[in-house]
């Protein structure tokens, strides 16, 4: 079961380590820490992917900045409180990592794969320059009966595609994890520049069976 659950939520990242180890949390005596990867788009801007990591997959003392690595994991979500309201916090939950000497200019730098379900209607809407987008939220199952919830971007043809989507909809989808700043506000006077991560969708397929959310 715990294997099915690993094939519904794939991601392989190839970049960059751009900071030190920064100490999360622990479970059971196990430290994880995060770090910051640059990834490469194609076109020539970096997405900024945070790896969530164990002590026990890596020396967290040391600091690797400036190294290339290769990582498999999931992308994983859980909800931070603050400002009196939850906040959805993503990372990459890495499983197995190597370090290599060069990024190779054909490697295929950034993948993801998920098999979820709609978790809430989609928001579909075109750009002044009638550009088609369509923003879904995607729960996907974890061990013990968690859930991670993954927000998605579709463009075009697949935006219009889901735009009618029910909530409950099984949905498989290819893509690549992508970072954008945007500022919030804090007060009428304060702002925060801040990162969220999406998934940028190439790819999406509907599955004939639904799930109560």
């Amino acid at each position: 079961m715990a294997d099915k659950m690993f094939e519904n939520n794939q991601v392989s990242i190839v970049g960059e380590i751009v900071s030190e180890f920064r100490f999360t949390h622990e479970v059971y005596g196990e430290g994880f820490y995060v770090v910051d990867v640059a990834v490469n788009r194609l076109s020539n801007y970096m997405d900024y992917i945070p790896l969530m990591v164990s002590e026990r997959l890596i020396d967290v003392k040391e600091d690797y900045t400036g190294r290339f690595i290769y990582v498999t994991g999931q992308f994983r979500s859980f909800n931070r409180h603050e400002e009196k309201k939850n906040r959805l916090v993503l990372s990459v939950f890495v499983r197995e990592l190597e370090f290599i000497e060069e990024i190779e200019e054909d490697v295929k730098s950034n993948q993801i794969f998920l098999d979820g379900y709609i978790c809430k209607e989609p928001i579909y809407r075109k750009t002044p320059l009638g550009r088609e987008i369509a923003d879904l939220l995607i729960a996907v199952n974890r061990s013990y009966g968690k859930s991670d919830y993954i927000p998605c971007i579709c463009w075009g043809r697949n935006a219009r595609f889901v735009s009618g989507f029910e909530v409950g909809t099984h949905v498989q989808i290819w893509g690549r994890i992508q970072s954008r700043e945007y500022v919030k506000k804090l007060s009428e006077t304060e702002t925060e520049k801040r990162v969220a991560y999406e998934v940028s969708v190439s790819k999406i397929d509907f599955l004939e069976d639904k799930e109560n959310m």
